[in-house]
Order: C-alpha cells, then structure tokens, then sequence
C-alpha cells in the first residue's frame, strides 16, 4: 500500500473511474428487470425533481416487469409522465394504485447496439484513467529528485493503472456476455 498521496489519490481517483463505469452498465437494459433500469429517472414531484427512488417503492415483478409503488397517490401522474419521457423503450401501464414498467424482449440489434454502448463508456473510463495518470504522473517527474523513489513512485503508478484497466476489461467482458445470453 503506497504512503505518497499522489498514489493514495490516484488509487481513490481510479476506483471512483471503475465504480462509475459499474453503475453505468448497470443502467443498460440487459432484458431482464432491474430497478438500476428506472430508480435514476428525475421525478418533478411536490416542486422540484428528485430521482425516483426517492419518491417511490421500485420492486420487481418478473423477468420483464418492474413494479413501482408511489409513497404518495398524489405524484402518480408525474411518476409515469417521468416514466415515459425517460426513453426506456418500455411500455408504461397506470393501474391506479402502482405503475408497471413491462421491458420488451430484446433483439439481436439491440443487443448489439448495446454491446457498443459498453464499448465505448469502458472506452471513456480508460481515458479517464490515463488522464489523471498523466496528471500524477507528470507530478511526480517535477517533484520528486531521488531518482530511485522517483522510479519506485512510477512504477507503482503504472501498476495501478494496468490493474484497474484490467477491472475495466473484466467488467466490458462480463457486460456483453450478459447483453448477448438469450
């Protein structure tokens, strides 16, 4: 465990990179219910916008529908409005009392279109990552005049950086298995 902040930064930095790009794919449809799908959808509910989940019970009823329970009858209405402007590409059923999300089966050009949508946010996290390597990585080449410590510090920030892009891969492969199982 390295002791130079600039690492212990970076280490924070890289793990914020790979715990965003983790919630990202877990937005993504993968044709299967998930309340990841719906909870970050904006509500203008009681005056001001709020995600959903914190207006509403989000449960799940099967494979392909999930179940959202208003706290309050009286947001409903801009509940589903919220619902179907969040370009969920799902149909949205009013019963009175909850509101059902019912996700479509899932099509081989859907899937691959996703395939690329995982692509190219495992892409961005990369980018991500080297940029604020080349940040720490530049501090240290000013800053550091041991030439050893300074070979030591680089070395470990190249390890760091290899390992959570091999995070990011995992992750990539992991998500487009699950987007391409039928």
């Amino acid at each position: 465990m390295p002791t130079d902040p600039r690492l212990i930064s970076f280490q924070q930095s890289s793990e914020k990179v790979y715990a965003h790009l983790l919630t990202e794919f877990s937005r993504l449809q993968t044709g299967r219910a998930s309340a990841a799908l719906v909870e970050h959808i904006s509500v203008e509910a009681y005056g001001q916008r709020q995600p959903l989940k914190a207006v509403a019970g989000i449960s799940i009823g099967d494979s392909k529908t999930i179940v959202i329970q208003p706290w309050d009858r009286s947001v409903m209405g801009d509940v589903e409005r919220a619902l179907q402007v969040g370009d969920l590409g799902a149909s949205v059923q009013n019963d009175g009392t909850v509101i059902r999300v019912i996700l479509p089966a899932m099509n081989q050009e859907r899937r691959e279109q996703l395939v690329k949508v995982v692509a190219k946010l495992s892409e961005e996290g990369k980018i991500s990552l080297r940029q604020q390597r080349q940040t720490v990585h530049d501090k240290i080449k000013s800053e550091e005049k041991d030439e050893d410590q300074r070979f030591t510090l680089l070395e470990f920030l190249d390890k760091a950086t290899k390992d959570t892009n091999l995070k990011i891969d995992e992750a990539k492969k992991q998500k487009e298995e699950e987007l391409m199982k039928i």
